[in-house]
């Protein structure tokens, strides 16, 4: 497969603190790719080193063929980017956002016109146009704001903890407008903490920690190489994993020891602490 984002050596400090250290990385066109890992790990700064949103110390980033240091316009051309925290101007209506961020891009009147009203009638937006940025929810705020980054047809879309802060309809919904980017052909690339939206969404998975990547892998492939089942076990409040290849062997584990014990499939937050010790969403 192509390979759209080449990542080589990626360095980048904060003073004393290396927060991304010496990280290669390579996601294929058309893939929906996770960044998944603690609070401080380093995927959001990876991110916004990738989208060109924050500079980096050492190595190479290619985008869509483009060396963003070398060529940094064409390669943000590529791109589309939403953050954290929604960007848009709350002192405009969303028609009026999607508008500025065309001009942005040069986007001429007639083809602006026809990829706001395309766009808004994909994404269900068309009845809220016209209102004003703080009038909508949190999902569809995320909705309007992936429409803006939308607009120049990017071939990638980077999403930064996409459903973080909102309630569990809107992530649903959100689920549902990121497949179907997805199936349209974008390659996106999100950085979540969420265990079962990087399981239900990406095509693969890259576990980061301490700056680096530690494990790398579709997600039923990386729980495969712990175990594929788990056995918890519940004796005076504290609680023990052991991972089984073998169904039968976590069955005669799960007979032969005492207190509550249960047995279930192995989830990608099981991987991710028994690679690092730190549960996801963990400070670091």
């Amino acid at each position: 497969m192509e390979d759209i984002i080449i990542i080589e050596g990626l360095v980048k400090k904060f003073g004393e603190k290396t927060a991304v250290n010496g990280l290669d990385l390579r996601i294929h066109q058309g893939e929906l790719f996770g960044f998944l890992g603690p609070n401080g790990a380093g995927k959001t700064t990876t991110l916004r080193c990738v989208s060109t949103l924050t500079g980096f110390d050492e190595g190479t980033i290619i985008v869509d063929g483009n060396d963003i240091k070398k060529n940094p316009e064409a390669a943000k051309g590529s791109m589309g980017v939403i953050q954290q925290q929604v960007s848009l101007d709350k002192d405009l209506t969303i028609r009026e956002n999607m508008i500025s961020h065309a001009m942005y891009h040069n986007i001429g009147k007639k083809e602006r016109n026809e990829r706001i009203a395309e766009l808004s009638d994909f994404f269900g937006l068309g009845e809220y146009l016209d209102k004003p940025v703080d009038s909508l929810s949190g999902g569809w705020k995320k909705r309007a704001a992936i429409v803006c980054a939308m607009l120049h047809n990017p071939k990638v879309l980077f999403l930064d903890e996409p459903t973080s802060g909102l309630d569990i309809n809107a992530r649903r919904l959100l689920w549902d407008v990121i497949k179907s980017l997805h199936k349209e052909g974008a390659t996106i690339i999100l950085t979540t903490h969420y265990i079962e939206e990087a399981e239900s969404l990406c095509d693969r998975v890259g576990i980061i920690d301490k700056g680096k990547i530690i494990a790398l892998d579709e997600p039923k492939n990386l729980c495969e190489k712990v175990g594929s089942i788990a056995v918890e076990t519940v004796v005076d409040g504290k609680t023990t994993y052991r991972y089984f290849k073998d169904r039968d062997k976590a069955k005669a584990y799960a007979a032969s020891v005492e207190g509550d014990v249960t047995m279930r499939s192995t989830n990608l937050e099981d991987v991710f602490v028994e690679l690092t010790g730190k549960s996801v969403g963990a400070q670091t």
